[in-house]
């Protein structure tokens, strides 16, 4: 008499539920040549995967905003004249403005990062570089999307040119190369840049920095040259001494400004630390990445154990049923 003929026909609730531990690890222990091949394949697996891939570089500038109240030199004298210059029908700005959180969102934009990616000519070395070749300590270039001895961009296989377009550079540039970090306790800031190669993570830390500072320098000049030619038009047409005198004092803010400007190579962003050239790897953590591996090539391992298990039990049940209705 079988075991089914003695409990009569089949039914799910004669069956205890509960989950049996010793069943558990009796399964596991049956399966232990299955989960050891997941785990030692996903192992080998994760140890290649972390040796192909390149080394990161990171080099880092710490920063500090050039005035303590993060103004331009106008926003210290608009403060002053800003009632003066109301008479004359002049806006100036009102000095309220952070400078430092105006240039960190400037760096961080579409336009100005389009510029420096193209006037340090960065396209190749952003979308065509794979790696770093120890010997030669030159980038690694792949031949399918940029063949750098004929200098012209391959095609994909529709065809198209592989030459990436701004917004994938910016793109690009802003997901894996920078990183701006804001410490508003301290007031400093961090600029920071990941690449293959050590070298040029320093040289466009220390270039972004620069180009940064530029940029804003160029843009206050700019406007206060503006305001005063306004100023030099409005002190022509009148006649008034009184006006003449207002004028006269805008137009020596302004050139201060300017002055102040020209004067100051570091006009918004201070170097408090310099970018140096790393000697050490940022990245990646191999060691980190093969614990995953063979984390995860045990869990595989485990569950098709239970999941072979499972589909065994299921047809072992169907086979006992046939049987019981044949006899």
């Amino acid at each position: 008499m079988t075991r089914y003929e003695r409990i009569g026909p089949f039914q799910p609730t004669d069956f205890d539920d509960e989950i049996d531990i010793r069943e558990l690890v009796q399964v596991l222990w049956r399966g232990k040549w299955i989960v050891s091949a997941f785990f030692f394949i996903a192992l080998l697996a994760g140890a290649l995967y972390a040796l192909n891939k390149p080394n990161l570089y990171q080099a880092e500038v710490l920063l500090a905003p050039t005035s303590s109240d993060g103004q331009g030199g106008l926003g210290r004298f608009a403060g002053q004249l800003g009632g003066l210059a109301s008479l004359a029908g002049v806006s100036l700005p009102s000095g309220g403005a952070d400078k430092t959180t105006v240039a960190l969102e400037v760096l961080q934009s579409r336009v100005f990062l389009k510029d420096f990616i193209h006037n340090n000519a960065l396209e190749v070395p952003l979308t065509a570089a794979t790696g770093l070749n120890p010997l030669t300590n030159e980038l690694t270039i792949d031949p399918k999307i940029y063949d750098s001895a004929a200098g012209e961009w391959g095609t994909g296989a529709d065809g198209r040119s592989l030459r990436p377009t701004d917004w994938e550079l910016v793109n690009q540039f802003r997901n894996t190369v920078l990183s701006v970090r804001k410490d508003d306790r301290k007031g400093l800031v961090t600029l920071t840049v990941s690449f293959y190669s050590p070298d040029l993570a320093s040289r466009w830390a220390t270039a972004l920095v620069s180009s940064i500072n530029e940029t804003m320098r160029i843009q206050d000049v700019e406007q206060a040259q503006g305001r005063i030619s306004y100023l030099e038009n409005k002190l022509q047409e009148t006649t008034l001494a009184d006006m003449q005198q207002v004028f006269f004092q805008l137009i020596e803010s302004e050139t201060r400004t300017v002055m102040l400007a020209s004067a100051q190579p570091e006009y918004v962003l201070q170097t408090i630390d310099p970018a140096v050239t790393p000697e050490e790897k940022s990245g990646p953590n191999r060691k980190a990445i093969v614990a995953a591996a063979g984390a995860g090539g045990l869990v595989l391992g485990v569950i098709a154990v239970f999941l072979i298990s499972f589909i065994r039990s299921i047809k072992a049940q169907n086979a006992d049923r046939e049987t019981i209705a044949k006899s």
